[in-house]
C-alpha cells in the first residue's frame, strides 16, 4: 500500500544547495500570501517537530542546531515507535570495518594524493567550526522554521521526499527506479536473489544545479526489500541531496531520521565540497542490520555511528534486504517543455573521469556472517544516456567503482 512506502522511505540524505541558482533562496513570505489560519497551523506543527533543547547552538552558516535529549528526539514521534527502547548496545560492526582505523571526527581523512586515486580530504559539517558540541545524552537537530515548511507544497508533504507514481516497464530483476513523474537516474544495481545485510560506499560530493525549485537532484545508497511494484516496499537510503524545496539555500546538509550521536546533527550543513579539476571531497556511508538487535544502523566515515532505523518500522527488511542501488536521481519537470538543466552529481559526464565526474568508489554489502564483502557483479542503469550517463570499473584501491552524472539540458538532450 502507497501509506507503507512513504511511512518506510526513511532516508538519510547529506543536502547540497547551489548558491548561483537564485530562486532557492527566495524568502517565501514575500512571495506567497500566508494566511492566519495557515501560519497558525505551521506554527503549531513546528512547536511539535522542534523539540525543547538542553542546548542551543548558533551555526556559523546561520543554522540554530538544537541540543535535544535523545529520548526526546523527533523521532520518537513515530507511531510505530509508542513503545521502542533506545539501543544502548553498541551495534556488532561488519568483520571488515571493525578492522579501519577511526579517522578524526569521524569524517576527514588523511591527505592521499591524487595519483593514488583517492580525494584529498574529507567533508565534515560546518556547525563544529565554532568549537562547541552537544553535551552527552543529546542529539543535534537542526531546527526546522516557517520559510522551510513554506517551501513545501503542503504542511502534509514537508520533509518528505518526492516520489514518483507511475511504474516504468521493466524487467522482473531490474531495480527499484521509477521514471514517471520525470525521475531519471543513473544507477548501479545488485541482483533481487541476494541476501543482503547493509551495504557501504564512499560518495564524491559535489553542489549540482537546480533549475526549477521543485525538482532536486540525489547521490544515495538504497536498501531494499519487498513487492518492486511500490505496492509493499521498504526503503532505506543514505546520501547527498540538492533540494531547494526542503531548505531554499546554498548549504550542503545531513538528514537522518534516528540518531544516537551527539556530534552529527541532522540537517546540519557539511563542508566543504569539490570543484572541477580542483580539490576532491567525499563521504563514507555504511548501512548495516545489527545481527543481534535487528536495527538498521548507519555509520559516517570509517567507523562513526549516527544512529539507527529500529526493526519495528519495516516488514521485508525486519529479516534482511534483496536489493542495493548506488547512484543518482534527478527530477525533470519539463517546466519550459524542453528537458531541465538539473545536473546529476557534478554535472559532468561519467567519461571525463577524476576530478571532473562524480563518482562512487568501494562499493561493499554485507553478507549473513556481517561481513563486508567488495561487490563483484552490477549492473547498471540509466533511462537518458545523452542527459545523464554511467560507467563502473575496478580496481585494487577503488574496488567496484563507477563515475556517474551529466548536465541534463544539452544539444543532444532536448
Amino acid at each position: 500500500m502507497v501509506s507503507r512506502l512513504v511511512l518506510l522511505n526513511l532516508w538519510v540524505v547529506i543536502l547540497l544547495c547551489n548558491s548561483a541558482t537564485s530562486v532557492w533562496c527566495l524568502n517565501y513570505t514575500k512571495y506567497r500570501q500566508v494566511g492566519d489560519l495557515r501560519l497558525s497551523r505551521i506554527q503549531k506543527h513546528l512547536e511539535t517537530l522542534n523539540k525543547p533543547p538542553v542546548l542551543s547552538i548558533q551555526s556559523l552558516d546561520g543554522d540554530i542546531i538544537d541540543c535535544v535529549h535523545k529520548r526526546k528526539q523527533p523521532a520518537l514521534d513515530h507511531p510505530l515507535l509508542k513503545n521502542h527502547k533506545i539501543q544502548k548496545i553498541r551495534p556488532k560492526i561488519p568483520k571488515v570495518m571493525s578492522s579501519m582505523v577511526k579517522q578524526e571526527e569521524g569524517g576527514k581523512s588523511t591527505n592521499i594524493s591524487e595519483s593514488d586515486g583517492y580525494i584529498r580530504r574529507g567533508a565534515w559539517q560546518m556547525w563544529h567550526q565554532g568549537g562547541q558540541r552537544c553535551p552527552k545524552g543529546t542529539v543535534p537537530v537542526r531546527r526546522s522554521t516557517v520559510h522551510d515548511v513554506l517551501r513545501a507544497n503542503s504542511l502534509y508533504d514537508f520533509g518528505k521526499k518526492r516520489r514518483s507514481s507511475v511504474p516504468l516497464a521493466r524487467r522482473a530483476d531490474a531495480p527499484d527506479v521509477v521514471s514517471g513523474n520525470g525521475h531519471e537516474h543513473a544507477i548501479a544495481y545488485t541482483g533481487t536473489s541476494s541476501e543482503i545485510y547493509g551495504a557501504k560506499a564512499t560518495i564524491n560530493v559535489w553542489d549540482p544545479k537546480i533549475e526549477v525549485i521543485n525538482e532536486f537532484s540525489l547521490s544515495q545508497i538504497w536498501v531494499l526489500s519487498g513487492s518492486f511494484d511500490g505496492s509493499d516496499l521498504n526503503s532505506i537510503e543514505a546520501g547527498w541531496q540538492v533540494s531547494p524545496e526542503l531548505y531554499g539555500d546554498s548549504r550542503p546538509r545531513l538528514f537522518t531520521y534516528w540518531t544516537t550521536n551527539s556530534r552529527i546533527a541532522i540537517g546540519a550543513a557539511i563542508s566543504p565540497l569539490s570543484e572541477f579539476q580542483g580539490s576532491q571531497f567525499d563521504v563514507t556511508i555504511v548501512i548495516w542490520k545489527d545481527p543481534k538487535l535487528g536495527n538498521w544502523w548507519m555509520g559516517f566515515g570509517d567507523n562513526t555511528l549516527v544512529g539507527y532505523w529500529p526493526a519495528e518500522l519495516f516488514t521485508h527488511l525486519a529479516d534482511r534486504a534483496t536489493m542495493v542501488e548506488w547512484g543518482g536521481e534527478v527530477v525533470n519537470s519539463r517546466a519550459n517543455g524542453q528537458h531541465t538543466s538539473t545536473e546529476m552529481g557534478s554535472g559532468h559526464f561519467a567519461e571525463e573521469g577524476f576530478g571532473k565526474s562524480s563518482y562512487f568508489r568501494n562499493l561493499e554489502v554485507v553478507d549473513s556472517d556481517n561481513s563486508l564483502i567488495s561487490v563483484r557483479d552490477i549492473s547498471t542503469l540509466a533511462e537518458n544516456t545523452n542527459c545523464y550517463n554511467i560507467k563502473s570499473g575496478s580496481n585494487n584501491q577503488w574496488g567496484t567503482y563507477f563515475y556517474y552524472g551529466g548536465p541534463g539540458r544539452n544539444p543532444e538532450c532536448q
